[in-house]
């Protein structure tokens, strides 16, 4: 134990590395359906192993809360500036609402039990799912006109409260959205979902190398064989049916197989390759003729690709409307994803710039609509690191500037400043997407990653006098840390339920999203069976997130008031 100790306390990035490995084990650790996290994870490793007393250099917390916060301004900027635009208002409206609830309800419970401004920071940090304020609370905590060792005595308490409430929010919030929030709402959320469903198609989750039997599109050949075919263009046939997307992608002319245009002409004993959905095949499939099997003809190349939307005349567009336009012609849409959420794929769905579409279909008819729809985003590893470091660069140039107010410091502090400039940054990828790619496994380690790294230091560091902190408030915080959680929570659903007459799933959705709470809103979908709530998650999510963040130094200064 001994060499164990000495090895640690002199590489120290031993034990970070080691508390991370742990962490990522207890994160996946379940209880029921309810697990600990990958982060708090961490954050126990840290301080159990924190308790050799090992050194961690500051500046290792600051480089990885950097590359976090980044990341994190990265995904959800496009959704936060998309909340800017008018139908975005009762989103925005409710996230502002949720987020200064949480700020109060945490100041006002701190000053009510005598929590000092470590303690209040942690309460908010932990009570609300936003780790982040971990960081910029303690950053504003070392700017203050304290005594070293009394700054060091506050930041340690952060992660003792955090730890305590981020285990009772989390797992009150999870029960407590989908199965309190409908009542709340006067809502059955089953019901409610099940009313959706029979007048949308929906898509279910995805996982990786697994692709479901059911083929939803397919390409078939038939024999045209119905007279009222004979003489006509692809063009005038496709027109014919009402309310059906099924477009003709090749053509059998006797001998020659022909790749056709909208011009070509449909003789009687044609033979035609339709694409369409499944059902459209089963049902309506023979109005044209009897199904053959004709290898050469069905013999073509299909693609499924992401395109990201960036063509301005369709941000803001109905699926619907999309379907029926031009770009659309000849693909069918699999898959739409916002900020890395699966969105419900409905006729009223409306289109942001920078979601992603996988585009099914030939490969020309797919690389034709690409190009009409956005930018083709091809799988790659390579991250763009110029615009990462200046991005980050830029960001933190920004933090580092301070104002006064009421005669107290306000800084973004350099990790605030790099969450703007991903804000930003994100932004601009959505809609210049040629350059700045951050693949998802970088975001991955980026976020994930980064955020572990920092949480396990701040335990590590937190680790000799986490054990005594929790002493002279655990009780306490469990409860302070359930109320904190589930107040804001339930204001901010009577407020967009009764206040905004927004729709019920979205409220739930936007409430996990504001609240920052992802395990939250897959509790909501799976009550529901239906992705409907996440049209409300990206925006308040977004949001939420910078909001959340930025109270971390707005309460240490309003704590700091006598």
């Amino acid at each position: 134990m001994d060499f164990v100790t000495s090895v640690l306390r002199h590489n120290p990035e031993l034990a970070v590395f080691l508390c991370v490995a742990i962490g990522f084990l207890i994160g996946r650790i379940k209880f029921g359906s309810f697990s600990l996290g990958v982060v708090v994870g961490c954050l126990l490793a840290g301080v159990v192993i924190g308790q050799l007393d090992i050194k961690v250099p500051s500046i290792v917390k600051s480089l990885f809360f950097g590359l976090f916060l980044f990341s994190t301004g990265y995904k959800v900027g496009p959704q936060f500036f998309r909340g800017l635009r008018k139908d975005a208002l009762p989103q925005v409206a409710l996230t502002v609402v949720l987020c200064v609830s949480c700020l109060l309800t945490a100041i006002i419970a701190s000053k009510l039990l005598g929590f000092d401004i470590g303690t209040a920071a942690g309460l908010l940090a932990g009570a609300f799912s936003e780790s982040t304020v971990i960081g910029t609370a303690g950053e504003a905590i070392n700017r203050l006109d304290l005594p070293e060792a009394e700054r060091a005595a506050l930041i340690n308490n952060i992660p003792v409260a955090y730890a305590v409430t981020y285990l009772v929010g989390t797992a009150a919030l999870v029960w407590y959205l989908p199965t309190i929030g409908p009542k709340l709402m006067g809502i059955n959320l089953r019901e409610e979902g099940e009313r959706l469903r029979q007048s949308a198609s929906e898509t279910a989750g995805q996982v990786e190398g697994v692709v479901s039997a059911a083929r939803p599109f397919d390409i078939r050949a038939y024999r045209v064989t119905n007279p009222e075919l004979f003489g006509r263009s692809i063009k005038e046939i496709e027109a014919l049916p009402k309310q059906i997307r099924a477009y003709i992608v090749r053509v059998r002319h006797g001998d020659k197989v022909i790749e056709p245009t909208p011009d070509t002409i449909i003789s009687e004993n044609d033979v035609v390759a339709v694409i369409t959905r499944h059902e459209i095949h089963v049902s309506r499939g023979e109005r044209i003729g009897p199904e053959i099997g004709d290898l050469e003809l069905l013999d073509m190349p299909v693609e499924a690709l992401d395109v990201i939307l960036t063509n301005s005349a369709l941000d803001g567009t109905a699926l619907v409307e999309l379907a029926n336009s031009e770009p659309a012609r000849g693909v069918f849409l699999a898959r739409l994803t916002r900020a890395g959420v699966a969105m419900p794929i409905l006729a009223d769905t409306i289109l942001d710039r920078g979601d992603v579409l996988r585009l099914v279909g030939t490969v020309a008819e797919v690389e034709r609509a690409a190009k009409l729809i956005g930018y083709a985003d091809r799988p790659t590893a390579a991250t763009d690191m110029v615009f990462v470091g200046l991005g980050i660069f830029l960001g933190g140039l920004i933090g580092i500037l301070s104002v006064d107010v009421l005669g107290i410091p306000l800084t973004l502090t350099v990790s605030g400043g790099a969450l703007i400039s991903g804000l930003v940054f994100g932004w601009l990828r959505s809609v210049y997407p040629f350059f700045g790619r951050i693949p998802e496994a970088a975001i991955w380690i980026f976020d994930t990653v980064g955020l572990c790294v920092f949480i396990s230091v701040v335990g590590l560091t937190a680790g000799p006098s986490f054990i005594s902190g929790l002493q002279t408030t655990g009780f306490s915080l469990v409860v302070v840390g359930l109320l904190s959680a589930l107040t804001p929570h339930t204001i901010a659903i009577l407020f967009g339920a009764y206040v905004l007459r927004m729709n019920p799933l979205v409220v739930l959705g936007a409430c996990a999203g504001a609240g920052t709470i992802t395990a939250a809103l897959h509790a909501i979908q799976d009550e529901a069976q239906s992705n409907y709530p996440a049209l409300g998650y990206t925006v308040p999510y977004a949001i939420g997130n910078i909001l959340l963040t930025a109270w971390g130094p707005i309460l240490v200064a309003l704590m700091s008031i006598r």
